[in-house]
């Protein structure tokens, strides 16, 4: 879908106010609303239910525990701009929900550091949201094939705390993987190595040796974030920093504007080596995604 953006910003004493305006091909402009509600059975529901009331139609929906409360879920929506009939819908849920905020879309407004979600201004701002993940952290899912095994579930517990302790600036610490871990991470490395030349893109097989030559990438060791990050720094630009499951599509964006690309360190359960219900796994970050940065 193409669209236009108009990115302002006005400085004042205390803060800078950001505006945004989209305009859609199809003609129907769209906004998007944070919410918080109080975690309790039917709540969402009950919200959503204000959607249809209304006839506001629902583009986009996610979620997260609430950074302040313990007790509350913040959820980002996007839908379409009906003028008149928004605003109505919008007092509505107000009622229903603990805050509301609107992004704003009018340059004019009068208050727009009041209706615009927070998000961050400098580096250091990731650590306020880094460790709100959505899941896949240590607590499994049933599907996940070491849901039964405590032994995994207790070395992930022991990366999700590696990853919510990591504060902006520190070096990421290092972990001694397990001669299990190495098998899996061997199996995978292995087969996809066989792979490489046939089924890559050439970018891809022109950029994987140099990770292999400067981050230690082979079939018997499993590198080290930090030392993948500082090779991805001086040639990009780009940082790794530690996470324990899955963050939210605004989120992850959000680290990407500071070059920051967030991985987890935990390895696939042995069972499987070939398959994962999870995107952030370190077997699809260091053996994928990042050679994509370079």
């Amino acid at each position: 879908m193409d669209r236009e953006f108009v990115k302002k910003r006005k400085m004042s004493n205390n803060d800078d106010a950001c505006y945004l305006k989209e305009k859609l091909d199809n003609g129907i402009p769209q906004i998007s609303l944070m919410f918080s509600l109080t975690e309790e059975v039917g709540t969402l529901a009950r919200t959503l239910k204000l959607f249809e009331e209304n006839n506001v139609n629902l583009l986009h929906i996610e979620s997260r525990p609430s950074k302040s409360t313990g007790n509350e879920y913040e959820f980002l929506v996007t839908c379409e701009d009906t003028g008149d009939q928004l605003g109505m819908f919008i007092e509505k849920l107000k009622l229903k929900a603990a805050t509301v905020h609107t992004l704003s879309r009018e340059p004019s407004s009068s208050d727009t550091t009041k209706s615009l979600p927070w998000f961050p201004r400098r580096i250091r701002d990731l650590d306020r949201f880094a460790n709100q993940i959505l899941s896949y952290g240590h607590e499994l899912n049933s599907d996940h094939p070491g849901f039964t095994d405590k032994v995994y579930r207790t070395r992930r517990k022991e990366f999700a705390d590696i990853a919510f302790n990591y504060k902006h600036g520190q070096p990421i610490p290092r972990v001694t993987y397990t001669d299990a871990e190495i098998d899996t991470w061997k199996t995978i490395f292995t087969k996809l190595t066989e792979l490489h030349p046939k089924h890559a893109c050439s970018q891809y097989n022109r950029i994987f040796p140099l990770l292999v030559q400067n981050c230690g990438y082979n079939a018997d060791n499993i590198p080290q974030l930090q030392e993948v990050s500082d090779f991805l720094k001086d040639c990009t630009g780009f940082t790794l920093r530690p996470v324990a499951g899955l963050l939210s599509s605004r989120d992850f964006l959000a680290g990407l504007a500071f070059r920051v690309f967030h991985s987890t360190q935990y390895i696939r359960h042995g069972s499987t080596p070939m398959y994962t219900p999870e995107p952030y796994v370190l077997l699809h970050k260091v053996l994928s995604t990042l050679s994509n940065l370079m």
